[in-house]
């Protein structure tokens, strides 16, 4: 149930009881805040119980807290902005351990992401890329590193790769104008969500190319122009994008395409360990032990 909680909360406003006022008004002035606090934290927050708290979830119409609370963060994903999300942070991590905190959280990110990728739309990525003329890859800001993570790979995998570069829209659909129904699109966008995958996305589509998004959510604005959505956890609250589970399911398509053109990656791999070699790309380790005397020999 796609739901503009806000909304709802004001226009059911008046209908409230007094504890439950003080909950929507928190609510509406702070939802950057409640979005990421737990039932019994928001009705410390403005003193009522926890168990009020989920009686006003359940009067909006949702099964249960964290189900409100899920609603309100997919709402707020593309509007929190970058001070809100240090101050969010702060909030979550407080004074404790921030390396346990972090990795935990992405630890439980990909975690989601398993449960949450439909292997089916998983699988038709794969072939469509597979079978594709031309391989287009956008993603911008931060999620640029992901999309070059991705053309290296793809590079050493197919012959018509293009990284789409997005610093203008003019550039930007210059590299795609001679997009057709034979080739395929894959963008990445989290929030905050870049306009220019968006565009790009709309443009794919029109001429008749195969779109595959990679992005947080089936309601992204990339998601609607898509033919096969991919759903990888990135909603850290921070200033910092936390690309852990996305990056786990790029991996996961890497190998997949990587199996499903086995024969010729290892012709690839053969040619480029022979030319490695001969021009001395990289450095080599030699193992060394220790003789009797304490000196050092090469095996």
């Amino acid at each position: 149930m796609v739901k503009d909680i806000l909304s709802d909360i004001s226009s059911q406003f008046s209908g409230f009881s007094k504890g439950q006022k003080r909950i929507a008004d928190f609510i509406l002035h702070h939802y950057d805040k409640a979005a990421y606090m737990t039932a019994s934290k928001l009705g410390r927050m403005v003193s009522v119980s926890e168990s009020t708290v989920v009686r006003f979830a359940n009067e909006l119409g949702y099964d249960g807290y964290p189900s409100m609370q899920r609603a309100l963060q997919e709402m707020i994903r593309n509007r929190l902005t970058t001070l809100q999300r240090i101050e969010v942070t702060r909030d979550l991590i407080g004074n404790g351990d921030v390396l346990d905190k972090v990795m935990n959280m992405d630890i439980e990110r990909i975690k989601h992401t398993l449960e949450e990728t439909s292997r089916e739309s998983f699988q038709q990525a794969v072939d469509a890329i597979v079978s594709a003329k031309t391989i287009y890859v956008i993603g911008a800001r931060s999620a640029s590193v992901l999309a070059r993570f991705i053309t290296y790979y793809f590079n050493l995998m197919f012959e018509n790769v293009k990284l789409v570069h997005t610093t203008s829209s003019s550039e930007m659909f210059e590299q795609i104008m001679r997009m057709t129904d034979q080739d395929v699109m894959i963008g990445i966008s989290f929030p905050r969500y870049s306009k220019h995958t968006v565009k790009a996305f709309h443009y794919a589509t029109s001429c008749g190319a195969k779109v595959v998004a990679l992005t947080d959510s089936y309601a992204s604005p990339i998601a609607q122009s898509a033919d096969y959505v991919l759903i990888a956890r990135s909603d850290m609250a921070s200033f910092v994008d936390s690309f852990v589970a996305p990056l786990s399911l790029i991996d996961a398509l890497i190998v997949a395409i990587g199996v499903k053109k086995r024969a010729d990656v290892s012709e690839t791999f053969e040619k480029l360990e022979r030319i490695w070699d001969e021009y001395e790309v990289y450095e080599k380790v030699e193992d060394k032990q220790e003789d009797g005397s304490g000196d050092e020999k090469k095996l």
